[in-house]
Formats: C-alpha cells, sequence, structure tokens
C-alpha cells in the first residue's frame, strides 16, 4: 500500500515523511483546492525530505479550463520543476465540454518527462469517467486521483472500484478526498486501491503573542490567521496501517 500525502507548506512535509508517507503532493492554497507552490518552497522541500515530492501544477482555482498564457505558464512550472529534481507533477486539463484535453496533456506530459504525471481531480469534472480513463490512458499520464466523481473518496468508491477494474492495471488509481480514520478501511476494501491519499491534517496554534482582534484572518473571515496547518505524522502511521490490513486481506 503506497502512501501519499497532500501538503502546503515546508512543516506538513517534514511531518508526513517523519509519518512514513511515501510521497507528498505540494501544494499551495487548500482553500482553493490546491495551486502551485511557491519555487522556494520546492526547493527547500527537496532539500529536506527523501520521500517523492510530487508538485501540483495548477496556475489558480477555478475550472481546469486554461487560456493559452495559463497553459504556457504551466509548462514554464513545469521546467522550474524539473530543474529542482522533483519526482513528479501533478495537472489536468479539461475541454469546454467536460473532456479531457488530450492534445494539450500530451505535451506537458511529454516535456515532463521524465517525471512521473498524475491527472488531479479535474478527472472528477468530466462527463464520463470511462471516457476520461481511457483519454488518460492515451495521453500517457501514469496515475489518476479521483473521489469517483463525488465530494469524497467514501461516496464514489463503488465507481473507483469499477475504474480499476477498467483500467486493468494500464493506469494507476488513487483514491483521495475525504480520506480519514472513519473511511479509509472502508474505501480500500471497496476499491482494491493499492495507494491512497490524505491529508493526516492537524493544526497548531500561532506562537505571535500579540493579536489584532479586529481581523479575523488576512483576506478571510475564517479566523485562521493564527491557526497554522500542518500534518499529524500518528495520523500517517495509523491511516497506514488501516489501509495495509484491509488491503492485506483482498
Amino acid at each position: 500500500m503506497k502512501i501519499e500525502i497532500v501538503v502546503y507548506n515546508i512543516e506538513s512535509a517534514l511531518r508526513a515523511q517523519e509519518g512514513g508517507a511515501d510521497r507528498i503532493e505540494l501544494c499551495d492554497n487548500p482553500g482553493e483546492g490546491g495551486t502551485t507552490p511557491s519555487y522556494g518552497t520546492i526547493e527547500l522541500v527537496r532539500q529536506n525530505v527523501s520521500m517523492d515530492v510530487y508538485v501540483m501544477i495548477r496556475p489558480r482555482g477555478g475550472d481546469f479550463c486554461y487560456s493559452s498564457y495559463e497553459f504556457h505558464s504551466m509548462k514554464r512550472d513545469i521546467s522550474q520543476c524539473q530543474k529542482l529534481s522533483v519526482d513528479g507533477v501533478v495537472f489536468g486539463i479539461l475541454n469546454p465540454d467536460g473532456t479531457i484535453d488530450k492534445k494539450r496533456c500530451k505535451e506537458l506530459i511529454s516535456q515532463a518527462r521524465p517525471l512521473k504525471v498524475t491527472c488531479h481531480r479535474a478527472f472528477d469534472m468530466t462527463r464520463d469517467p470511462f471516457e476520461a480513463l481511457e483519454d488518460c490512458i492515451e495521453a500517457g499520464f501514469d496515475r489518476i486521483l479521483t473521489a469517483g466523481q463525488r465530494a469524497v473518496a467514501a461516496d464514489g468508491a463503488d465507481l473507483i472500484a469499477e475504474l480499476i477494474i477498467k483500467a486493468n492495471g494500464r493506469i494507476s488509481i488513487m483514491p483521495g478526498s475525504g480520506v480519514n480514520e472513519h473511511t479509509v478501511e472502508d474505501i480500500v476494501s471497496k476499491s482494491h486501491a493499492n495507494e491512497i491519499h490524505f491529508s493526516a491534517v492537524a493544526f497548531k496554534t500561532s506562537p505571535m503573542i500579540y493579536k489584532n482582534s479586529t481581523i479575523a484572518g488576512m483576506g478571510s473571515e475564517e479566523g485562521t490567521e493564527f491557526k497554522l496547518r500542518t500534518v499529524d505524522p500518528e495520523r500517517v502511521k495509523k491511516m497506514r496501517a488501516l489501509a495495509t490490513s484491509v488491503s492485506a486481506q483482498k
């Protein structure tokens, strides 16, 4: 069982490694579902962890139908990731009709090699998951991250199982979204997945002593200004044990 942790900062990457993760997906902006992190963050993470580092290539939040400017930005980001010696990149591009943009995905995949390439949950926004599966295989993706076209993988586990059967080893299917200690066993049992993606998120209090009580959060009303996101290594270990236990029973 392979364990991938999505992380949004340097400390989270270090904690994921402490918990024994096999791989991280390094992103920025959790509130938007993940965008491309800064090159400084990528470089520092790469220098300080020995596990595989996959980097999100997503120029903005919102949909996955990108302008020519955004597409070229993605190409530049991939070039920088290659220079920083990461192991893989994660992206997805859709056409307006809800199909995978095979032409532009192929171009990015060709450029990214020899890095591994994952199609992220843009897959879950496609009009037909089995059509999208074949398109991802044709484009050359190594892996698909999916919640089975639902908000959380627990609700989409039956479709994930169908996708894994249909893929027949041609591409890896990795469940993700809403995967936690309460859902992981059911997801792995139903889907028969060999890898799993989750956050193992934890929060710690900011070391700030002075706090401006009139501001809930910089640019938000969520009160997160003094609440710092990280990863709980013990949750990573527990999740691996749960997923591996179920996987061994298959």
